[in-house]
């Protein structure tokens, strides 16, 4: 008896509702950034996020670590790691500032340079030519769609603002003794 292999069914994916489908549009580029960047891992030594630094270190010498956070819109402690690295393989370097000794400020090394100059290949590169041919109206729009939706996945954290505990976490409950009685 011959078995044949059944396709999955494709959906209409224009019934979901229009935040899945802007989800799933985002979800796409997320996975197409991480595939690019394994890509550049291979063929160039460093990850998509760790070329975006060598790039914006690269336009803005001198920079502090947390000034690059600010500019990346990271916490700084998220750059600690991609820093370290890229200093281990030798493209950026940490340097005393010339004007305040207590502040360093990251430089390219010339290998960080070299490296910095090839543009093919790269998510950047990729991102500018599917920009190529949007008008500048329609960017500016995306832009700050995009902005609003950052600012809504990662809230500033008030003093106020208490966080739900996250799933599987021991809640800290206070005993009867030390409830006080009404």
């Amino acid at each position: 008896m011959a078995t044949t292999t059944r396709k999955p069914r494709v959906r209409d994916t224009t019934r979901l509702p229009d935040v899945l489908q802007f989800m799933q549009l985002l979800w796409a580029v997320i996975h197409g950034v991480e595939r690019c960047s394994k890509r550049m891992t291979t063929q160039m030594g460093v990850t998509g996020t760790q070329r975006l630094v060598l790039r914006v270190v690269g336009l803005f010498p001198e920079l502090s670590a947390g000034e690059l956070a600010t500019i990346l819109k990271v916490h700084p402690s998220t750059l600690t790691g991609v820093l370290r690295r890229l200093t281990a393989q030798k493209l950026l370097q940490r340097v005393d500032d010339g004007r305040d000794r207590r502040r360093v400020v990251l430089r390219l090394t010339p290998r960080g340079t070299k490296l910095n100059a090839v543009h093919g290949g790269t998510v950047e590169a990729s991102v500018g030519v599917a920009l190529r041919g949007v008008a500048e109206r329609d960017q500016n729009v995306t832009r700050r769609v995009l902005q609003r939706i950052a600012e809504h996945l990662d809230p500033p954290v008030s003093k106020q603002s208490v966080r739900a505990p996250q799933y599987g976490a021991r809640v800290k409950r206070s005993s009867p003794r030390s409830r006080k009685r009404a």
